[in-house]
């Protein structure tokens, strides 16, 4: 399964950077995240645009 990750804006959380990514990157990247204070928006990827 991919998910679509969206950085937020540490003022008002409007989406600044998006990646799609595998299940397995969510949690590296959840991580990192996490370290640094970023806020997150994580959501499943749309998978009819395949």
């Amino acid at each position: 399964m991919r998910f679509e990750v969206m950085r937020l804006d540490d003022v008002d959380g409007t989406p600044v950077d998006t990646t799609v990514v595998d299940a397995a990157s969510v949690n590296r990247i959840v991580q990192q995240a996490a370290a640094v204070g970023q806020r997150l928006w994580i959501r499943p990827a749309d998978t009819s645009a395949s």
